[in-house]
């Protein structure tokens, strides 16, 4: 939302109904990146692969279909970004919604994803199980040789 009200401002637009359909749109998309990356860990964690390596192993492994969704559609909506003509104020609102807000998004989603994930997984497991710290696996119980 950050990047597409920034985006929005940026251009001069305003919110109204075609920004708000692309802010759907965004929101969208951007939750299914945030879902990708935390359904692959929590397959990997069920491997028995510690919370760091499997946040590691997920965000590796769903970075390009990632980074592919993101460059669709941001591709896909700069020719509704910089329209000309009849009706094109419309359609440009819709596209710097798009434009903006997955760029920013995705960087997001990249980033704070996986570690709100390692943290939020960390404070689960030390409330169930009342430890201090998360164990660590040992050296190549993860399947990866040294």
């Amino acid at each position: 939302m950050t990047g597409a009200l920034f985006a929005l401002w940026a251009t001069g637009g305003t919110l109204n109904i075609y920004s708000q359909v692309g802010l759907i749109t965004l929101v969208g998309l951007i939750t299914k990146h945030g879902i990708l990356i935390v359904e692959f860990t929590n397959q990997i964690r069920a491997k028995g692969v510690g919370i760091t390596q499997a946040v590691i192993e997920a965000a590796t492994l769903r970075l390009r279909p990632i980074l592919m969704t993101t460059g669709a559609m941001v591709l896909g909506a700069l020719p509704l970004a910089l329209a000309t003509g009849a009706g094109a104020e419309s359609r440009m609102q819709i596209g710097w919604v798009i434009v903006g807000g997955m760029s920013f998004g995705t960087l997001l989603t990249l980033f704070v994803v996986p570690v709100a994930y390692s943290l939020l997984a960390r404070k689960a497991h030390i409330e169930a199980h009342g430890m201090e710290e998360a164990p660590a696996l040992p050296a190549g119980a993860h399947g990866h040789p040294h």
